[in-house]
């Protein structure tokens, strides 16, 4: 019984490969007499398509690590092909399952999330009715974000569908091969100023809002922008602390620790240590012992010694002396009138909010439209805070999904760790997992966190593997998709 079934679902997914190699064949032969890279693409195409499905978990485990490594090509739009045809593959592995008999394996999260990535397409259907604060010509410029948020919905579904295929230990000591990459140009724009330089003017949209004063002078990785790179380094950082917990190698991690805390420094980004301070006060908190205490306040203070110790973040510290947070004499008002010229980039911030909620008054209850803060703010600079964005962008509808969405989260991760043995590998991932989450609403106060689209593809993907049931993971032996 069992042989006749796989030999159906394996003459069914011969038949619809076979189908979808004709049905490009046909299409190759109209292209050919327009253009010869469009065939080639077309074949290259066909070419994936059929290795994704032949070798379905390795693939899916090179996509996942190959995608720290395209940021450096958004001049190109390799990202936003990247992350087109993963939702298209995705859909067709789905659809596939779906017509030959077997389960989509989905959590309650993934409903959850999906169900809230639609919900954000009614912001792009008022724009299209004008009843925004902009008009429907900026719709494509909204159609992109809606689609950068699907893809995380489709990330979290492909990596479902390796759940009692592979172990989880082995699809998270997958990702640490992510990192190669990120470091060794790391280490090249160390030993090569002019190639961090290069890499910054070439990607500067990924995030705008940097002084420009800042650009040369920071570690960005593959990655568009040093602010990017720092929350990609705090998420494996965070895999790291997890990995030290039961690890036998601690020299091999401890070592890699070290590493990653010594470029998280090289960004020179006040945020991070923001961040990596709640991470850790979170990590000890439950447990908190001398050793534990003396080991966390430790960490941070090497932290925060060798970010102090270079003339950059001298100045960065010495900067915040000059804002409302540390100087009484200093109000809002004046911070805002002095950073026109001052280049404090706490003043700055505090000009470009007021600018950002002044417009958000013109469109309060449902806001401009998703991915639409710049045009709102008329100055082509974001926000550098997410909860202003998540207003401006989507009002105070908008405002209240948005923190949906991070309840959501923490509610998900507590109802895991609560159902997770004491001790075990998935507990402490999931505990591991929410001091992280406690640490990115802290950093979207002063940043754009939520343009970061590598860190939410990371983390979604351990997101949805911290859900799999650890105890009961078996690697099947009668699927089809091998």
């Amino acid at each position: 019984m069992l042989t006749n079934q796989r030999s159906s679902c394996s003459l069914a997914l011969t038949t619809l490969l076979g189908l979808v190699g004709v049905g490009v064949c046909i299409v190759a032969g109209f292209l050919a007499g327009t253009s010869a890279k469009l065939v080639g693409l077309a074949i290259v195409a066909v070419g994936i398509v059929f290795y994704f499905f032949i070798k379905f978990e390795q693939a899916v485990l090179v996509l996942l690590i190959l995608r720290s490594s395209l940021d450096v090509f958004s001049d190109i739009q390799i990202p936003a092909v990247f992350a087109v045809g993963l939702d298209a593959l995705t859909l067709l592995y789905v659809i596939v399952l779906l017509l030959t008999g077997h389960i989509v394996r989905t959590d309650r999260f993934w409903w959850f999330l999906a169900g809230w990535v639609l919900l954000q397409g009614l912001w792009l259907i008022l724009l299209h009715l004008g009843a925004l604060g902009l008009d429907a010509s900026y719709l494509p410029a909204s159609i992109r974000e809606w689609v950068r948020l699907f893809s995380w919905v489709m990330v979290y579904l492909l990596v479902m569908q390796l759940k009692d295929r592979l172990p989880p230990q082995k699809v998270i000591a997958s990702l640490f091969l992510a990192l190669l990459l990120p470091i060794a140009i790391g280490l090249l724009q160390i030993c090569v100023p002019s190639l961090t330089a290069s890499l910054f003017s070439g990607n500067a949209g990924a995030d705008i809002g940097s002084l420009p004063s800042e650009a040369h002078d920071r570690i960005v990785g593959t990655f568009g922008t040093a602010n990017t790179f720092a929350t990609f380094l705090l998420l494996f950082i965070s895999l790291v602390f997890w990995k030290l917990n039961w690890t036998q190698q601690r020299w091999f991690w401890l070592t890699l620790l070290g590493l990653l805390c010594f470029f998280l420094i090289s960004t020179k980004t006040l945020f991070s240590l923001m961040m990596i301070a709640v991470f850790v006060l979170v990590l000890i908190t439950p447990k908190l012992n001398l050793v534990k205490l003396i080991s966390g306040v430790l960490f941070l203070g090497l932290v925060i010694v060798f970010f102090a110790s270079t003339e950059f973040g001298q100045q960065r510290l010495a900067s915040i002396a000059q804002t409302p947070l540390l100087n009484p004499d200093i109000d809002i008002s004046r911070a805002i009138l002095l950073s026109q010229g001052d280049s404090n980039s706490f003043n700055w911030r505090l000009s470009q909010w007021y600018l950002l909620l002044n417009a958000w008054k013109n469109s309060p209850i449902f806001g401009y439209g998703l991915g639409l803060t710049m045009p709102a703010a008329g100055n082509d600079f974001l926000p550098h805070n997410d909860y202003i964005r998540a207003l401006v962008e989507g009002g105070i509808i908008g405002l209240v999904s948005f923190l949906a969405l991070f309840a959501a989260q923490f509610t998900h991760l507590l109802l895991l760790i609560q159902q997770t043995p004491y001790g075990s590998k998935q507990r402490n991932l999931c505990f591991i997992l929410l001091a992280m989450l406690t640490s990115i609403p802290v950093g979207m106060i002063t940043e754009n966190i939520w343009s970061h689209t590598t860190l939410f593809f990371y983390w979604w993907t351990l997101l949805a593997v911290a859900g799999w049931n650890w105890n009961e993971q078996q690697v099947r032996e009668d699927m089809t998709f091998k």
